[in-house]
């Protein structure tokens, strides 16, 4: 009777064990499941004038990118990505709205992105997405160092972030809803990306997913504010110069390559930490990452000065692209040789993370070829410059295409560059009204008109844009006037019919 009831008890024992295992294993299993099922965090680094042959990855055989390399290793790369318009705000526009500057007249620095817009993070709200923007900002034209109220932050809730700032050693930034202007007390990459490393590990777990852009403002100048550390890792008499860096410019190049290059490493340092963050919390196989930048520059080629960029060659508008998604598998470190151009970004994500895409976008939805990288596909992709302002006030405007093999531009005159990439890296070599290339160029100037037609562009003089739009120039300095804003004398200027008007800061 006895071993009956003991038998009897240990049964029972066991039986609920295990459905008590049972149980747990499927609340886990359960949870798991709602982790990996819902839609796919974003983590957006955006870096502000780096060139997309200035890592190592890319075959620079002088600047440390240890981080990137690695992750390029793991992600797609499209070699040939290009800025639809290589100067801060264009670039950035067009990246969150997926359309083309002269769509948004958002082509000149320093103006005001109308809140009527649909943006990035605005359409990925709708989708269910927690929204954050750390660092440079260079969208609300209301002075560089202005607080921006939440109902200009085009859908970005958790907000660390300034118009703009080239201050990397005493970054400014506001915090929130804070109006009062606050810096970040170390080296502002290292900074901005342990900050937002914080929000990563605060919302990992959370239900809903996450957008996080994380806008870095190096390697931009001044070069000469990089750390001390990573200067001296490039000695000026070691460095390499492109052969179409003219003789005027070497000695300079040089010198402001060593704090480029600086910065680059460094920056390279702190985005690893974002990647590594994201390793560390388990969210790599459910989060979307890119890398990237807005432009490039000069650097002394084609005897253009350093920190000028603006022009078609490409040390202006070709820059980074790395994408990293969950299920890449065996996609990791394939290369992507087709062109991509800025309005192409925001519709490709919403195409990864199986979202409506707004009848608003132009740009086009590359997720299949993301997740089918084919280097042999090719594509035209446009890039502009409607009016050119500041250092590049006395250039050309212009309108031009990027395939795999040829960099083909013309500006109101007429066609004014044509260059063969592959055969002619350095672009020292224009092509143009060469018997044995009439062909090329025919065919690329009907790629080009086929382009400008789907926007409804064409090439006119800058004062024609100028007009259109209502923009004014500050006539010495021939850029918008966003320096008036610190004597409370700025002027807001945008796209949008604004009553133009003044207040302080």
């Amino acid at each position: 009777m006895k071993i009956n009831l003991l038998f009897t008890v240990i049964l029972t024992l066991i039986i609920a064990l295990s459905s008590c295992k049972k149980r747990i294993k499927t609340e886990l299993v359960a949870e798991n499941t709602k982790i990996i099922s819902k839609k796919p965090n974003i983590v957006f680094i955006l870096t502000d004038q780096w060139r997309g042959s200035a890592l190592g990855y890319a075959g620079n055989p002088d600047v440390k990118t240890p981080n990137l390399d690695a992750f390029a290793k793991e992600a797609v790369n499209f070699t040939n990505t290009v800025s639809v318009t290589p100067v801060c705000t264009p670039h950035r526009a067009a990246l969150l709205t997926g359309r083309f500057p002269t769509t948004t007249g958002m082509f000149l620095n320093d103006i005001h992105l109308p809140a009527e817009e649909l943006t990035m993070a605005e359409i990925f709200k709708k989708e269910g997405y927690n929204t954050a923007y750390w660092g440079k900002w260079h969208l609300d034209g209301h002075g560089r160092s202005t607080f921006i109220p939440k109902e200009r932050r085009q859908g970005f809730d958790f907000w660390r972030a300034l118009e703009c700032s080239h201050n990397y050693t005493k970054m400014p930034y506001y915090d929130n809803e804070n109006t009062t202007l606050k810096y970040w007390k170390k080296y502002s990459p290292f900074a901005i990306t342990e900050d937002a490393n914080n929000y990563l590990e605060k919302h990992a777990k959370d239900e809903n997913p996450f957008l996080a852009v994380i806008s870095i403002a190096t390697p931009h100048y001044p070069h000469g504010s990089a750390p001390k550390k990573y200067k001296d890792m490039y000695p000026t008499e070691s460095l390499t110069l492109n052969p179409n860096i003219t003789e005027n410019f070497k000695e300079r190049a040089r010198k402001e390559l060593q704090g480029y290059y600086a910065h680059a490493t460094a920056t390279d340092k702190a985005i690893g930490s974002i990647i590594n963050k994201i390793k560390e919390l388990g969210l790599l196989e459910n989060t979307i990452i890119v890398f990237s930048a807005d432009h490039g520059e000069m650097m002394g080629a084609h005897g253009v000065k350093p920190f000028v960029k603006q022009l078609a060659w490409d040390e202006s508008i070709r820059v980074p692209f790395l994408i990293r998604y969950p299920n890449i598998k065996g996609n990791k470190g394939k290369v992507v040789n087709a062109p991509l151009t800025t309005p192409d970004i925001l519709p490709s994500l919403l195409g990864l993370t199986n979202s409506d895409i707004p009848n608003e976008i132009e740009g086009e939805n590359l997720a299949e070829l993301i997740q089918n990288p084919d280097p042999n596909v090719d594509r035209a992709a446009l890039v502009m410059n409607v009016a050119p302002f500041g250092a590049n006030y006395k250039d050309e405007p212009y309108r031009g295409i990027r395939t795999k093999q040829y960099t083909y531009a013309v500006i109101p005159k007429g066609p004014s560059m044509f260059y063969d990439n592959i055969k002619d890296p350095y672009q020292q070599n224009n092509l143009l009204g060469k018997p044995e290339f009439a062909a090329i160029q025919k065919d690329l100037d009907i790629k080009l008109q086929k382009q400008l037609q789907k926007i409804g562009d064409e090439v006119k003089p800058r004062a024609y844009y100028m007009k259109k739009w209502g923009y004014k120039f500050d006539d010495s300095r021939r850029a918008i006037n966003w320096w008036d804003w610190k004597d409370g004398k700025g002027k807001v200027q945008s796209p949008k019919s604004l009553n133009i008007y003044s207040f302080k800061n």
